[in-house]
């Protein structure tokens, strides 16, 4: 008896509520982080592909990830523990994807790359960093939850990051004049993709496992 209500019952149900119950407030969220996330991806492409930065295409990949997690989330987000821990494998692959692809866009960068725009990178690095901070602080109180939540939590985190070092980029092509410190940014937040992935990749198969799934 009270098995199901003991809110200290091994700790489990402290950030994590049972099957198919989402905490209060965590839709509404989800569906604010992924218009935001829309709108920012399809900004910063554009400023990538204008600007010729790297880091800033790298981030506007990262958005698109980003808002098609938050669509991921919200779809399974009343389902099982076991579907929620697979459909959080599948978005680690995808960041895993995503950190390869701009690896490789990196290295034809430096093969025969131009230094980008810095103002450009600037002002939207900088519209990029409030979108995520706004974001991460809605997020932040649901970061030790489940696979799925935790993954949702990383993504936005990585992104702020990544947002502050496009701006450190820009002023670093602006002092040197050459693509470099672009490239060097865009490296590093390919990095950051892959070591997220494989931690969201973990937790999500020790959650399949206790579940015996």
């Amino acid at each position: 008896m009270g098995h199901d209500h003991h809110g200290h019952d091994h700790g489990h149900h402290h950030h994590e509520l049972p099957d198919g119950v989402a905490p209060p407030g965590y839709r509404r969220v989800l569906w604010i982080a992924l218009v935001v996330n829309a709108l920012m991806f399809l900004l910063e492409v554009g400023g990538g592909v204008s600007s010729g930065s790297v880091s800033l295409l790298a981030d506007a990949i990262d958005f698109f990830g980003d808002a098609a997690n938050y669509g991921l989330s919200l779809a399974v987000l009343a389902m099982g523990a076991a579907i929620r821990a697979r459909t959080a494998m599948l978005k680690a692959a995808s960041m895993i994807l995503f950190g390869l692809a701009v690896l490789a866009r990196t290295a034809w960068g430096a093969w025969n790359g131009e230094p980008p725009q810095p103002l450009t990178m600037g002002v939207i690095g900088t519209l990029a960093l409030a979108a995520n901070v706004a974001v991460a602080a809605l997020l932040y109180a649901y970061r030790e939850g489940d696979a799925n939540m935790r993954s949702v939590w990383l993504c936005t985190r990585n992104d702020a990051i990544g947002n502050v070092a496009v701006l450190l980029a820009a002023v670093g092509v602006l002092g040197t004049g050459t693509p470099w410190p672009d490239l060097l940014v865009a490296t590093g937040m390919a990095v950051l993709a892959l070591t997220a992935g494989a931690s969201v990749l973990r937790q999500a198969r020790r959650e399949l496992e206790a579940k015996g799934a």
